[in-house]
């Protein structure tokens, strides 16, 4: 599924090895993804500390945190701020949202990382943009997501998103369109179509067996 370098573009695309990176952080100097072995990660920039939307964000992410620590997975936030800005910043979130944010920052203070990342868009001015990195165990960049600066993350997209990749890894199924709420079939997994005319013709017959919910060869359902 993977490859040994970043692709062309300058960043890491879906399947490709995560860049190796060492930088600084309010939890002191970290490598990446080299600390994180045997975890999934969650790597999100933001435009700047002291801003109000970056703000609600990492908010939001600390108060999910233990969610996402339940996936084996860690939170980490970067921005082209330095460190004692961070600092700051996070002291004020603490002291005026009560909210005490658990993990670490990277402190971009030269934009080195974000444009190795390529969290820095020149549409958008020189600071990042809000860029998504879901990263596996084994390095690998899984889930890449952008949005603007004008709008906020949601939180628990990238939360479902992490779950949903954990449980197509574990269960060998693809997740259908709003999975687990999806509005025609809750929260079922789809079984990846057949490669064969062998297997084609193999699987509806596996679904009556198994008891699956096939509308054709191709399309079939799965409890979780």
């Amino acid at each position: 599924m993977s490859v040994d370098q970043p692709a062309e573009s300058g960043f890491p695309l879906i399947g490709d090895q995560f860049p190796e990176l060492e930088v600084e952080t309010t939890h002191g100097t970290k490598a990446i993804p080299d600390d994180y072995e045997d975890r999934w990660f969650v790597l999100f920039s933001h435009p700047g500390d002291f801003t109000p939307v970056c703000t609600t964000e990492f908010v939001g992410f600390e108060q999910r945190r233990e969610a996402f620590e339940e996936l084996n997975t860690e939170l980490i936030g970067l921005s082209i701020d330095r460190v004692h800005s961070h600092i700051k910043w996070t002291e004020w979130i603490d002291d005026e949202i009560d909210e005490d944010i658990g993990f670490p920052i990277i402190a971009d203070e030269s934009g080195t990382v974000a444009e190795k990342l390529g969290m820095v868009h020149p549409g958008q001015g020189t600071s990042t943009i809000r860029a998504v990195f879901i990263v596996d165990p084994d390095g690998i960049t899984r889930q890449v997501l952008y949005y603007p600066k004008e709008i906020g993350r949601n939180v628990d997209e990238v939360l479902r998103s992490l779950e949903a990749l954990q449980i197509s890894d574990d269960e060998d199924v693809a997740l259908p369109a709003n999975w687990p709420e999806n509005e025609n079939f809750g929260d079922k997994a789809l079984l990846s179509p057949p490669g064969t005319v062998e297997e084609a013709e193999a699987r509806l017959a596996e679904a009556d067996e198994e008891g699956y919910e096939s509308y054709d060869w191709w399309f079939t359902l799965k409890e979780l």
